[in-house]
């Protein structure tokens, strides 16, 4: 047993004094595998539950992130942001993104903010006004006139020791969803002071109930889920492809108001109440944004036409049965037959028993107000007009649901730093019959000169206590009057007829044409202009010039006054000063294709096409969907032998806007150079389709329906010609050619001495007056 123990512990002495030498490779590789061990323990099922949820959640995230990065490094998608960085002179700026619509809009048709430029960091001393909304806030048809830049001029005559800058940040075609995320921006940007005035698309804007843009009335977690995504390359990715597999809804470019006529909507209509619902959450997060930036904000209700704006379309109820249809017609014909007799008493009972039939057609609501007015009942006469602008199925106004909301939501966060504004008692006080109407407004809710004034002092004169006491304290005793502010904005009445002629044109086009009295206001429009004309002459012209000089002058960084007088100078034929001051727009704003287009248009004038080419292939390259840069450009190619080039040029136009006639006319110019004279033709019959009153269009096509021997066609298009351009000769001597074919030699015969009376040099014309005389026919 001693023994024994001996031998154990000699042992354990031996194994505690030896190391363990580790098998060779060889060793290893000739032993026998053998399976593992089982474990012990199972994992916990707890971690393994969280462990899938970790990677269920990381390795999609990790994908996207790899995702995103390689787009991004690719060079794909577009910045979501309002505003861009952009170094001009030496100095750093924030210039408007033209990509910022693309996130509510299809590309092809997304409107692109107004330009601007505003300082990255505000300069001491300076207040910085941000003007939020639509294209009613912007000033459209022509910004450089808008209430923003009415209410910079009454706040710099008023406080002239502070550097006022009211940055329109408005923009058309947008609503509140878009409005959102410009706030957001705008609170990073040292604003001093937001007006808001925003409520007019609502209805037709992205995610409206009837609008083209994509899809209609969602809830707003959608909207926001959608508009949210596209900040990211990914979910541009996403959207690009989706646009791709549903297919166009759409026009190729941006085609107006008239986009929308197909996609009316009954007053009555649920998906309505999603759009106040979006609304309402909309307003308040931008209220909630200005007050988290400690910005003091005027928020504003809107003003419309009520008094001088028809509805732009009407709706029977669903619930209206064939007979009750055909008395209600019957009812309205006669009714609308009485008022236009005078007989208003007569009428407005006509118009009663019609709406008993159907009381949300608009129509009979707003003729109801005409007479209730023509009665001198305007109280009455307004709840009708607004009832018409409420139920009418093409909304393009803001209605009274919405400005309820603004006005509830205005009155929950009023405060010292949020001021309610009623612009709607605004016009309604200072209108004659008490209701808004074409006293302030060009159409249905666009302000004339006189509008933005007003609006613009009113809000001055709101802002003017939000203001703080080192500004207030240098101030004058009275704001300045329309006059003085016109001066220093830089409108003439050159100006006043570019805008005149733009609102014609605009009467002239959908929805606008559709409306009863449209007639009467291409007339009313006409004889403005012809009002204006006997003042646009050489002694005004020097008056207006030291005006543009003088503000030009005061404000040398002020791009619009340098655009005015561009426009100015073009108008009274100085197109080598009128470039000059179109160049230095291009230096203030280089981010803007407007002033490339404008240089590459004039200077072919000026014998240097090779010159404009460059211009205007600068100007495509910013906006490669500007139809008239294409025009202008295949204008030049074409003047230059080049007719193919020109050819494609015609057509990129066309693609991008295909109603227009001067394209199709272009195109058949160019084929005919290539002789080929059916698609000549062809091309020629769409530009007098689509412009009935393009006398070029119908000349050109009565040459080549000549020349294929459809002389009855051509002697058709030479009347067409000559009815739109009564004095052109050689219309009148091609007449008489086709005239002198069919047989009809008296007639001929007039004709061509019409041309001798124009022009008495034309010998092809007295040659056939003397085969004429002569009894000779051929």
């Amino acid at each position: 047993m001693p023994e024994l123990k001996h031998r154990r512990r000699q042992a354990k002495n031996n194994r505690s004094n030896t190391l363990p030498v580790p098998p060779r490779a060889a060793d290893r590789a000739a032993e026998p595998k053998r399976p593992l061990d089982p474990p012990t323990k199972s994992l916990d099922p707890r971690r393994r539950i969280l462990f899938g949820l970790a990677a269920a959640v990381l390795v999609p995230l990790f994908l996207l992130g790899g995702t995103e990065a390689a787009l991004r490094l690719a060079g794909y998608g577009y910045s979501p942001d309002f505003f861009k960085p952009l170094r001009i002179g030496g100095e750093e700026f924030l210039v408007e993104n033209d990509k910022f619509g693309w996130r509510f809009c299809p590309p092809e048709i997304s409107r692109s903010p107004a330009p601007l430029r505003m300082s990255a960091h505000k300069k001491p001393g300076s207040y910085r006004v941000f003007l939020l909304g639509e294209s009613a806030a912007l000033g459209d048809p022509q910004p450089a006139f808008g209430m923003g830049r009415y209410l910079q001029a009454l706040l710099r005559e008023r406080y002239p020791g502070t550097e006022f800058e009211v940055v329109c940040v408005a923009m058309t075609a947008i609503n509140s969803h878009a409005v959102l995320p410009i706030a957001r921006e705008c609170a990073r940007h040292e604003g001093d002071l937001w007006v808001i005035y925003m409520g007019n698309n609502e209805m037709i804007g992205p995610f409206g109930a009837t609008t083209i843009f994509g899809t209609q009335s969602p809830p707003l977690w959608y909207v926001r889920l959608n508009v949210g995504i596209q900040r990211m390359r990914f979910g541009q990715l996403l959207m690009s492809l989706g646009r791709r597999l549903i297919g166009p809804r759409h026009g190729p470019s941006w085609g107006g108001m008239q986009m929308f006529i197909q996609n009316r909507i009954a007053p009555n209509e649920r998906r309505k109440e999603a759009v106040y619902h979006s609304f309402e959450r909309n307003l308040e997060d931008i209220l909630k944004v200005g007050c988290a930036a400690h910005v003091p904000m005027v928020l504003s209700t809107v003003a419309v036409n009520l008094k001088d704006c028809e509805p732009f379309s009407s709706l029977h109820s669903t619930n209206l049965a064939a007979v009750d249809q055909a008395q209600f017609d019957r009812l309205f014909s006669e009714a609308t037959r009485a008022q236009e007799q005078g007989q208003f008493a007569q009428a407005l009972k006509g118009f009663e028993q019609t709406a008993r039939l159907d009381a949300q057609w608009a129509d009979v609501q707003f003729h109801s107000g005409q007479c209730l007015l023509e009665q001198s009942n305007a109280a009455a006469a307004r709840v009708h007009f607004e009832q018409a602008r409420d139920d009418d199925a093409l909304p393009f106004r803001t209605d009274s649901r919405l400005n309820q909301i603004i006005a509830e939501t205005g009155r929950r966060y009023a405060g010292p730093d949020l001021a309610l504004f009623d612009a709607i008692a605004l016009f309604a006080t200072n209108s004659p019959s008490g209701i808004a109407g074409d006293e302030a407004f060009y159409e249905h809710v666009h302000l004339n000169f006189d509008g933005n004034y007003l609006l613009a002092r009113a809000l001055a004169g709101v802002i003017a206590p939000l203001l703080p006491a080192r500004i207030t304290r240098q101030a004058k005793p009275d704001w300045a009057g329309a006059e003085t502010c016109e001066e220093d904005i830089g409108l003439t009445d050159w100006n006043r007829r570019d805008v005149f002629e733009e609102v014609r044109r605009r009467f002239r086009q959908p929805p606008f044409i559709g409306q009863r009295d449209n007639a009467d206001k291409l007339l009313a429009w006409k004889a403005r202009l012809e009002q204006l004309r006997p003042q646009l002459n050489a002694t005004n012209a020097e008056t207006a010039r030291r005006t543009y000089l003088e503000a030009i002058g005061r404000w040398p960084d002020d791009f619009r006054l340098h655009w005015n007088y561009a426009d100015f100078l073009e108008a009274t034929r100085d197109a080598p000063d009128a470039v000059s001051e179109w160049k230095k727009v291009q230096a203030l704003i280089p981010q803007h294709h407007l002033a490339y287009y404008q240089i590459g248009r004039l200077l072919p004038q000026l014998g240097q096409p090779e010159e404009a080419r460059t211009w205007l292939t600068r100007a495509l390259s910013l906006r490669p969907d500007l139809s008239e840069a294409w025009y202008e450009l295949g204008r030049i190619q074409g003047e230059s032998g080049q007719f193919e080039a020109a050819l494609q040029s015609f057509d990129r136009a066309r693609l991008l806007v295909p109603a227009e006639p001067r394209y199709h006319c272009e195109i058949g110019k160019a084929l005919i150079k290539l002789n080929r004279p059916g698609p000549a033709i062809a091309e020629l019959h769409e530009a007098v389709q689509f412009g009935g009153d393009y006398w070029e269009a119908h000349y050109l096509l009565g040459e080549q329906l000549a020349f294929a021997g459809q002389i009855a066609a051509a002697r058709h298009e030479f009347e067409e010609t000559l009815q739109l351009r009564p004095n052109y000769a050689m219309a009148h001597f091609n007449l008489g050619v086709a005239l002198v074919k069919q047989g009809e030699m008296e007639q001929a015969r007039r004709q061509f001495e019409e041309v001798l009376r124009l022009d008495p040099n034309n010998q092809q014309a007295a040659g056939f007056l003397r085969r004429l005389s002569a009894g000779q026919t051929h």
